[in-house]
């Protein structure tokens, strides 16, 4: 090596290289996560009345969804760790094979209780993309940048939002059902094209730098590697740290978000008269709000800490339900829908940040896996639930639970997060050994968002 005059090396002299928000192969992973879910989400607003025009009732669609929540959350932990193990592009080919048998299914089903299948079968594609998507954007991201770059991928993710669901309400009013879930079909098809390129890529640069960048070498998965990333996960959910908090806030949340989600676009058509298309761009609104907003939220949790974020977005999405609840209108609800997509921007960089620092990278995946799964079990009879409270104590009821349980849970997590933030996160010994000293662990606003149905950036398929 070249050395200068005082004999040190000309290497020393050269600028650092200043980190990217987003890389070229992230850019190229995006594009494949866009025209998937600009489909996916042209029918999540919609699925509710699809489901309801097979024949069931509001009852029963909030049981279609209670039942069709079982198959994914079987498989998230699972998805996760193989995520972990073979690579994220590998695992998100996969998953992306259930989501192209649902899309056939949706297309042909005869009635809603064949839905429930098809329904299954598609969220089987979450398991392994939505854990993967995450770890994919952490890994090729620098940790002082993160929480922006968390940001910004959600900022231009958000397009699918945009698209989606305006596009979905306009071709289910004018052509059917069926013709808008073909239409989803074919774009979900292009990026399962993509999407598997981009894992034979992976896997031939892999095979040939093993153990040069992280993840790089892909490892068979076994049920002792399994045991093992599950012991050290559990044992930080049980440390009693900022973690602990989280799960035990995600879990409230969930409950209560799950509730009246699913039934918030019969709400819409029921009782309020607003018309597929209209239903379809108030998530569009929501996911405009988001466009602007995001990189917002990012810095504020670079700068300001993530539990000011997280406690911030409660207080607005707790807002939204008010007037959500006093609306009569479109245009009320127009208002509604930019107050969700305000505390969503505030509160997914925060969580993300949250988890991307607080987990060994071999184990992100299994992370995302971990959290879905036990908040899914713990909400999963709340769509029925809802469909009851809808029957028996008016249509508005199920709406009042998020509503309070944000309400109660800013205020709540802004001074639990605090007095933890100072202390050292602690699990049980021998549990996370590579676990970084920053933060704990939370789980996404995607959960959130999901719940408001389908939500926008919620990487499901």
């Amino acid at each position: 090596m070249s050395t200068r005059s005082d004999g040190s090396p000309l290497a020393s002299m050269a600028p650092k290289k200043k980190p990217q928000i987003i890389t070229r192969a992230l850019m190229v992973f995006l594009g494949a996560m866009i025209l998937a879910n600009i489909g996916h989400q042209m029918n999540q607003q919609m699925m509710p009345l699809y489901v309801q025009s097979l024949g069931a009732n509001v009852q029963q669609v909030g049981l279609f969804f209670t039942i069709a929540s079982i198959m994914p959350l079987t498989f998230q932990i699972l998805g996760g760790f193989i995520s972990d193990s073979i690579g994220r592009l590998q695992a998100i080919a996969i998953g992306s094979i259930a989501g192209l048998i649902g899309y056939v299914m949706y297309v042909l089903a005869p009635s809603w209780q064949f839905m429930i299948v098809a329904q299954s079968i598609s969220g089987i594609a979450s398991c392994f993309v939505s854990p993967s998507f995450q770890a994919y954007i952490a890994e090729q991201s620098s940790e002082e940048m993160r929480a922006r770059t968390f940001a910004t991928v959600d900022s231009i993710y958000t397009v699918v939002g945009v698209i989606g669901p305006s596009l979905g309400g306009l071709i289910s009013e004018r052509f059917g059902y069926r013709q808008m879930f073909a239409v989803s079909a074919l774009l979900y098809s292009c990026a399962v094209v993509i999407r598997f390129a981009m894992a034979a890529n992976a896997s031939r640069g892999s095979s040939s730098r093993a153990g040069s960048a992280p993840g790089a070498a892909p490892e068979r998965p076994t049920p002792a590697k399994f045991a093992q990333s599950m012991k050290a996960m559990i044992s930080l959910v049980l440390a009693g740290g900022v973690i602990t908090w989280l799960f035990i806030s995600d879990g409230v949340s969930d409950i209560a978000f799950t509730l009246g989600g699913r039934l918030e676009p019969l709400y819409y058509s029921n009782i309020m008269g607003l018309s597929n298309l209209q239903i379809g761009s108030l998530l569009s609104i929501l996911n405009v709000t988001m466009m602007v907003m995001l990189p917002l939220g990012g810095w504020f949790a670079d700068k300001a800490g993530e539990r000011a974020g997280i406690a911030i977005g409660h207080v607005f999405f707790s807002a939204g339900y008010v007037l959500m609840l006093l609306g009569k209108r479109y245009a009320q609800f127009t208002v509604v829908w930019v107050m969700y997509g305000i505390g969503a921007s505030l509160m997914s960089p925060a969580y993300n940040s949250l988890i991307s620092k607080a987990v060994p990278e071999k184990m992100r995946g299994t992370a995302y896996g971990l959290f879905s799964t036990s908040l899914g079990l713990i909400s999963l009879p709340a769509p029925y639930i809802g469909g009851l409270m809808w029957r028996t104590l008016g249509p508005r009821a199920p709406f009042v639970v998020p509503l309070l349980s944000s309400l109660i849970l800013a205020p709540l997590l802004w001074i639990k997060l605090g007095r933890v933030n100072g202390k050292s996160n602690t699990a049980a010994p021998g549990a996370v050994d590579a676990a970084t000293p920053e933060a704990d662990i939370g789980s996404t606003t995607d959960r959130y968002l999901a719940q408001l149905e389908g939500g926008p950036a919620s990487a499901d398929v």
